[in-house]
């Protein structure tokens, strides 16, 4: 057992949640074969690999509010990034509900560090706000020790972002390509942050996606991307060296994920499988399932109350708070927020989504049949909603503003790896679609996820599959009805 400062005896059920920015399963657990991602894959091998995790949004800001809320985009308000003159947020009465919130309520002491990106600071509030370098995972997990080392003998939760492996810091103007790759963070000049060993990648010998097109433009910014991934684990490394000289490591649960898969376009912003499948692995050192892989379908709506379940926190009755804290209450005692539009109309008693882990001990087990993922935008002017459910045979996309042209993100739109294709016409082939495909689209996609799991073939319009069609329809109306999601309405005129 433990021992701090004064004799204080450390505490039991500590949480670290790991989150990356834009970063799909490219690590060694999921088999890709040139990441080097050496502390991820142990973690892996003493915990548990989720192989169907999937974000709901491929957005950052509106992706890490349902992380933190456990509630989808339109239950819990924030559609798009938080930062600029975006200025999305999150209903306040999402208070009764957020993570932070929760599991200080538990008992728990609370410190965020790096990437935030959500709104309202009231709603998703932690004790302690830590500084770092959030493109320097390495720094970040440094600037934890102090708070993990302290004599408290409550329980911790650490929420860490980074901002790696984002695009970000300019092009590489050493290339000698015409359209120069972004660095994806990293530094020029095949510079190094502080305590980073970097890792650098051969273009020729990284894997090229299905979805994206194998080019020198496309290889050049994937070796740039998968540099900065490895800094990422990295700073996974230097957290499980802080939490084993604590003699911690086996009283705190480690959570891995990205908010969503990697930020090339038809990954990032989309609802495709390169949008929404993102890593996720868990080591629970309270059971004794090591080292398995779990096939179950499992979403980002599924963390927080995970999360609160693993913290005893989790009425079973309501899959909300055992503490729950009534919002009215809560605004009204702070004397804010009395005349604003807190709620939308909606109730914040129960989370969207349930716990997994059960999962942890029985990785056999199922978990959701279908799951229900939407998008609104990302940038405020990137307005293109879109609703998809997905089971492990079928996946359908409603594309509701079909009419218009796919919009870009910025930094999608100027990345070499799409200007590479773009540039060649409308025919040019942009990995298994063509230019035009991806920017005009139908108003439904369907995919037999089992036969084509790179969604290269459209069924919407085979008659072979109209019965197919017709039913996901139907079950994607009932997850809009069930979930009260207002753009269901467009079923009827649009």
């Amino acid at each position: 057992m433990a021992l701090f400062a004064g004799g204080l005896q450390a505490a039991e059920k500590n949480i670290i949640f790991f989150v990356t920015d834009d970063e799909s399963p490219t690590l060694g657990c999921y088999g890709d074969q040139v990441a080097v991602t050496p502390a991820i894959d142990a973690l892996a091998a003493d915990g548990v690999l989720f192989r169907n995790a999937f974000a709901t949004t491929a957005s950052c800001s509106a992706s890490r509010s349902v992380i933190m809320s456990g509630l989808h985009n339109h239950k819990n308000g924030q559609y798009g990034h938080q930062h600029h003159f975006h200025k999305f947020a999150s209903y306040h009465d999402v208070v009764s509900l957020a993570l932070p919130r929760v599991l200080q309520q538990q008992g728990y002491r609370t410190a965020h560090i790096g990437k935030y990106h959500v709104a309202p600071e009231a709603v998703y509030h932690f004790e302690n706000y830590l500084k770092g370098n959030s493109r320097n995972a390495v720094e970040l997990a440094e600037k934890c020790r102090d708070f993990i080392e302290q004599d408290d003998e409550r329980p911790f939760f650490i929420y860490l972002g980074t901002s790696d492996p984002h695009r970000g810091g300019g092009v590489d103007k050493n290339s000698e390509l015409d359209l120069k790759p972004n660095l994806f963070g990293n530094k020029p000049n095949r510079g190094a942050f502080p305590g980073v060993e970097e890792v650098f990648y051969d273009p020729a010998t990284v894997p090229v996606p299905p979805f994206l097109t194998d080019s020198p433009e496309t290889r050049a910014e994937l070796a740039e991307y998968y540099q900065s991934c490895s800094r990422i684990d990295q700073g996974v490394a230097r957290l499980v060296e802080i939490l084993k000289a604590a003699d911690l490591y086996d009283k705190t649960l480690i959570v891995f994920t990205s908010d969503h898969g990697m930020a090339f376009a038809g990954g990032k912003t989309t609802v495709y499988e390169a949008g929404l499948r993102v890593p996720f692995v868990v080591r629970n050192p309270y059971v004794e399932t090591r080292g398995v892989q779990t096939d179950a379908l499992v979403s980002h709506i599924d963390i927080t109350p995970s999360l609160l379940d693993f913290a005893d926190g989790l009425d079973e009755s309501t899959n909300g708070p055992k503490k729950w804290v009534n919002p009215n209450t809560f605004w009204k005692s702070r004397e804010e927020a009395q005349r604003d539009n807190r709620s939308g109309g909606n109730q914040f008693r129960s989370y969207h989504g349930k716990s997994w882990l059960h999962l942890l001990e029985n990785p056999e087990e199922t978990h959701w049949e279908t799951i229900f993922a939407s998008h609104t935008f990302h940038e405020i002017t990137m307005y293109y909603p879109m609703r998809v459910v997905r089971d492990k045979q079928y996946k359908l996309i409603w594309n509701i503003a079909h009419g218009l042209p796919y919009p870009f993100a910025s930094d999608l739109w100027v990345a070499s790896s799409w200007q590479a294709q773009f540039q060649q016409g409308p025919d040019a082939p942009y990995g298994l679609k063509t230019v035009d495909q991806y920017i005009h689209r139908p108003a439904f996609e369907l995919y037999d996820i089992q036969t084509d799991p790179h969604e290269a073939h459209n069924l919407a319009l085979d008659p072979a599959y109209e019965k197919v069609l017709k039913e996901y329809q139907a079950k994607l109306k009932a997850q809009q009805k069930q979930l009260e999601d207002p753009w269901i309405m467009k079923w009827d005129y649009e």
